[in-house]
């Protein structure tokens, strides 16, 4: 399927990997709508740190995915929707569990509905390498069983089923992506590698982390936006699932070595206060992409060391969006 000059629906468009992903789409030729959760601030999130010329042509439509009035007003002559938007943190869905299936999968259930009544010509939901648990076998492929280890991650797997529901019994053009631990600049401090980064860049020494063993599959957000855009048009992708991920793994104690290393010297410490309940926390993530490397012609293009060094120029170049003393859940 041809993207170019199509009426597209991003929703999440103003969070990091929307972010990516809206900017990806634009230089494609697609004309982007940009769904994003209303605020009472005038601020468009991640996309103002975009080019010009590339938010310029982007229409922005404020609202929220649980309303369903709001969701079929942003449906309007859509053509493709990729649906992105989601309450992420993990460690803060132990404390509003309900809201994250609110929003996860009710919100989902708006866009499925919304997107069958309009007869979109492709929905592109998005997944999470979460859904997966502690890895059974490595590297993980799409027949891993889906464990919901966290409410957050139970949430996502609803709205997976829900997405594959509506493949089976509405025959909604369908893709799911399934992203392994995106990373790069503009993300926010909740994640991994702009916590370890931003502690590094203000000095501080050792870097405080949570649990230093577990294994994790970073894949830079740009590569990630690509596989989306990949996903989008390809025709024999839709009904199916693909993994999104480097094929590499590394333990977040050898990522906190790695990023001091980069940053110039120092060591880390594990800290009580950011470990997360023993049965939640997902051990190992390492993905088997094979079936997007040969479906879609996805493949990373950034090696771990280059993502990183990318990531620290911004955060170097950008000090005010560190805060290294501050654990943000």
């Amino acid at each position: 399927m041809q993207l170019e000059k199509r009426q597209v629906l991003v929703t999440g468009a103003t969070g990091f990997l929307g972010s990516y992903l809206v900017q990806e789409l634009v230089q494609r030729g697609c004309r982007v709508r940009a769904f994003a959760h209303y605020r009472s601030d005038p601020g468009t999130g991640n996309l103002a740190s975009l080019p010009r010329e590339v938010t310029s042509g982007v229409e922005m439509f404020w609202g929220d995915v649980c309303d369903r009035d709001c969701v079929n007003a942003a449906m309007k002559d859509v053509e493709v929707v990729f649906h992105l938007a989601a309450l992420i943190g993990i460690p803060y869905s132990y404390h509003a569990p309900a809201s994250y299936l609110a929003v996860n999968a009710g919100g989902t259930l708006n866009l499925l509905q919304a997107a069958r009544q309009a007869g979109v010509a492709r929905f592109v939901h998005t997944s999470t390498s979460e859904v997966y648990g502690s890895a059974q076998y490595t590297p993980i492929d799409e027949q891993h069983p889906l464990v919901g280890q966290s409410p957050y991650s139970a949430s996502k797997i609803a709205a997976d089923k829900l997405a594959e529901s509506f493949r089976c019994s509405f025959d909604l053009p369908v893709v799911t992506v399934r992203p392994f631990n995106a990373f790069g600049p503009r993300q926010s401090e909740r994640a991994i590698v702009p916590t370890i980064i931003s502690q590094r860049l203000a000095g501080i020494d050792p870097v405080v982390i949570g649990n230093p063993d577990a294994i994790r599959d970073l894949t830079y957000a740009q590569d990630t936006a690509r596989g989306f855009v990949l996903a989008a048009a390809c025709d024999q992708a839709v009904g199916q699932t693909f993994n999104l991920g480097s094929g590499q793994s590394i333990s977040i104690g050898q990522l906190a070595e790695l990023i001091c290393e980069l940053t110039g010297g120092g060591s880390y410490h594990s800290e009580a206060q950011r470990l997360r309940p023993a049965q939640s926390e997902v051990r190992e993530l390492h993905a088997d992409a094979s079936r997007a490397a040969a479906v879609l012609g996805w493949h990373t293009t950034r090696t771990l060391r280059q993502g990183l060094l990318a990531t620290i120029e911004f955060l170097r170049a950008h000090p005010e969006r560190c805060q290294p003393t501050r654990y943000v859940i």
